[in-house]
């Protein structure tokens, strides 16, 4: 039985992967997966597939084609969630930001570069027409590192997940100043090259049980309570989330790959585009 190493956030998205992990699907196929959690999000994934320290990760879209193009030695084998994810742009509850426009020129706390958070303050900064020169960083590792940030004002504001930060929303930490959705499918699954070399087989069938727990995902029996339990989210959080998301059982679309590509090159946030073949691999 091979073993396959896989990242991702602890967020609700990746309840699919923990229910076939704790029912054992992927064992009756012959194929262990281990779960690793990164609250830091794609940055330190990123990081930990250079390393091999993961042989796979449930990871945003435009950060790992970020890294690939900059010389991670990995792949996107599949698109994960479909949909755009809905970030949310967060202040400090007791700030006087009311907002987007008392935000330009401000600092941006994010998990780390290269992550998520750093890329969307940038797509951000472009929809508002912000001068993306102007944009400044406080590297803040993670969601607890953001709340003291944001508190002690050496950040003024944290973009994450919507739903994910809504409970510090609700018990005022965070003030919810607008929505900022990704432009491109949000979350892809990524294998290092190593892994497609030696484990191509034990991915194929990863997937399989996978995308047979996704397809259906939806329509499971009192999945929305589950998932509210699970995550400490309310009932009509999880359930206008649901609706917003879309699970994936395909390769990403060429189009949005050149999108996002696009979108990285008009930023600045790579050197050079490469050819699409690069940034993926059919297993």
């Amino acid at each position: 039985m091979k073993t396959i190493k896989v990242g991702g956030v602890p967020e609700h998205f990746n309840l699919p992967w923990h229910l076939c992990i704790e029912n054992g699907k992927f064992e009756k196929e012959d194929v262990k997966v281990e779960w690793k959690e990164f609250p830091e999000g794609t940055g330190a994934m990123c990081k930990s597939l250079r390393s091999g320290e993961i042989d796979a990760a449930v990871i945003l879209t435009e950060g790992i084609i970020r890294d690939i193009i900059n010389g991670n030695p990995s792949r996107i084998i599949q698109e994960y969630i479909g949909s755009p994810l809905i970030w949310g742009i967060h202040v400090d509850a007791r700030s006087h930001y009311n907002n987007l426009q008392d935000l330009e020129g401000t600092k941006a706390a994010i998990s780390r570069m290269g992550s998520g958070s750093h890329l969307m303050a940038y797509v951000n900064a472009q929809y508002r027409n912000w001068d993306i020169k102007d944009l400044q960083f406080e590297i803040i590792n993670n969601l607890e590192g953001a709340i003291k940030a944001l508190r002690q004002d050496e950040a003024q504001y944290f973009m994450w997940e919507h739903f994910t930060t809504k409970p510090l929303v609700d018990n005022n930490t965070f003030r919810l100043i607008a929505d900022c959705p990704t432009p491109w499918p949000c979350f892809v699954i990524a294998a290092s090259e190593k892994c497609l070399e030696t484990k191509s087989d034990a991915l194929q069938t990863m997937l399989h049980v996978l995308n047979a727990e996704t397809r259906d995902f939806k329509l499971k029996k009192n999945i929305d309570i589950q998932l509210s339990e699970r995550y400490g989210q309310k009932l009509e959080d999880i359930r206008k989330w649901l609706d917003l998301t879309r699970w994936s059982q395909e390769q990403i679309s060429n189009e949005d790959l050149e999108s996002a590509q696009n979108t990285l090159a008009t930023l600045n946030l790579i050197e050079e585009k490469i050819d699409i073949s690069k940034l993926t691999s059919n297993l």
